[in-house]
C-alpha cells in the first residue's frame, strides 16, 4: 500500500490539513477529487491540473473561493473505499470521479452530493445513470467512447502490423466495461485473427502473462482501456516491446509510453470540461438535469519511433490521417 501523499498544484489544487477545514472562510466552496491514479503519476497529474486550469478560467481560484481535496487512489478498490467515505464525510459541494473504479464506491456511499465523472467508458450499463440524456439522480459526467471503438483498435493493429494473427486483450473483467470493450473487438475479428484475454491487474501476473503470450510467434496486443491499463501502461509497452509485440491503446499516454499506436479522446480535454459541469453545480445545476457527454473527437497517435524498433512499415495513407506523429 502506497502511503497517502499530500501535494500542491501551483495554481491548481491542493490537500487541505482537517484542522483548516474548520476554519474555512465564509463563501468558500469545497470540491473533492478522487482520482484513479498514483500522486506520482504524470498522466494523473496531467489530468488533474486540466481540471483546475479549467475552473480557474472559470473563477474558482484555490486559496480564494475554493478548496480541492485530493485522494490518490491508484488501481486499488480498497483504497477507493476509504478515500470516498473519507470525502463524502468532508461534505464537499461536489466529487470529481476520475473512472468507474472511482464512481462506484462513491455511488453505495452517497445519492445527495453531487458527482461528476470524467473518464467512464459505460455509465449507463454501469448503473451510475437512468440514461445519457437523462442521467436522473446526482451523479453525472463525460465518457470516453463508445465500446464500438474497441473495433478500431483491432483495424489498426491489423493495418499496422499485418503479420500478426494472434491478439491478446488485455481488459479488467471486474468492470462491465473491460467485458463490452472485448466483445466489441471480437465482434470484429475475422476467423484468420485468434483471440485471448489477458485479465490480471497485478504487475507481476501481468507481466507473467505478457511473457506467456508472447512465446509463440505472430502475436500483438490491443490494451483497452482499465484503470489497470492506465497504472501499468509503462510495464504493459516495456514488456511488449522486449518481446517486439505491437500494442495499440485506447488512449495517447499508452503510446508515449512506448506503444505503436493510440485512438481515443483528448483526456485533458475531458477534464476541462468536467470543470464546466463542476462550475455549474457551484452555480446550482443539479446533476440530473446534466446530461452525460461523449467525447467532441478521437485522436489517432502513431509512435514512428516504436514502428521502426519493430521494423514495421506504416502505410502512408495511415500516416496523412494521424492528429499526432511520435518520431
Amino acid at each position: 500500500m502506497r502511503r497517502r501523499e499530500f501535494i500542491t498544484l501551483l495554481g491548481g489544487a491542493a490537500m487541505w490539513p482537517f484542522a483548516a477545514r474548520a476554519q474555512q472562510p465564509t463563501g468558500m466552496r469545497r470540491i473533492g477529487a478522487l482520482m484513479s491514479f498514483f500522486s506520482d503519476s504524470s498522466e494523473g497529474q496531467a489530468r488533474l491540473a486540466a481540471f483546475t486550469q479549467a475552473l480557474q478560467k472559470l473563477g474558482w481560484n484555490e486559496g480564494d473561493n475554493l478548496r480541492i481535496e485530493i485522494r490518490w487512489a491508484g488501481d486499488d478498490l480498497e483504497r477507493s473505499r476509504k478515500y470516498s467515505e473519507e470525502l463524502v464525510g468532508l461534505n464537499p459541494d461536489v466529487i470529481l470521479a476520475s473512472t468507474s473504479l472511482a464512481v462506484a464506491p462513491l455511488q453505495r456511499i452517497t445519492r445527495s452530493v453531487p458527482i461528476v465523472f470524467a473518464n467512464v467508458i459505460d455509465p449507463v450499463g454501469a448503473g451510475y445513470v437512468r440514461s445519457m440524456a437523462r442521467p436522473g439522480s446526482n451523479i453525472t459526467g463525460f465518457t470516453s467512447f463508445e465500446y464500438s471503438i474497441a473495433a478500431k483498435w483491432l483495424e489498426l493493429l491489423r493495418q499496422m502490423a499485418p503479420r500478426v494473427t494472434r491478439i491478446a486483450v488485455l481488459r479488467d473483467p471486474a468492470i462491465a466495461a473491460g467485458i463490452g470493450q472485448f466483445a466489441a473487438i471480437q465482434s470484429a475479428a475475422s476467423s484468420a485473427v485468434e483471440l485471448s484475454v489477458i485479465d490480471p491487474r497485478d504487475a507481476g501476473e501481468l507481466k507473467h502473462a505478457i511473457d506467456t503470450f508472447a512465446r509463440e510467434p505472430n502475436g500483438g496486443l490491443i490494451v483497452t482501456g482499465s484503470v489497470s491499463a492506465a497504472v501499468h501502461h509503462e510495464l504493459i509497452n516495456t514488456v511488449a516491446l522486449s518481446h517486439g509485440l505491437p500494442a495499440i491503446h485506447a488512449f495517447r499516454y499508452g503510446v508515449t509510453s512506448g506503444g505503436l499506436a493510440s485512438y481515443g479522446p483528448n483526456t485533458s480535454e475531458t477534464y476541462r470540461r468536467a470543470a464546466t459541469y463542476v462550475d455549474r453545480i457551484l452555480k446550482g445545476a443539479k446533476p440530473s438535469e446534466l446530461p452525460v457527454q461523449a467525447p467532441n473527437k478521437y485522436e489517432l497517435v502513431i509512435n514512428l519511433k516504436t514502428a521502426k524498433t519493430l521494423g514495421l512499415e506504416v502505410p502512408p495513407a495511415l500516416l496523412a490521417t494521424a492528429d499526432e506523429v511520435i518520431e
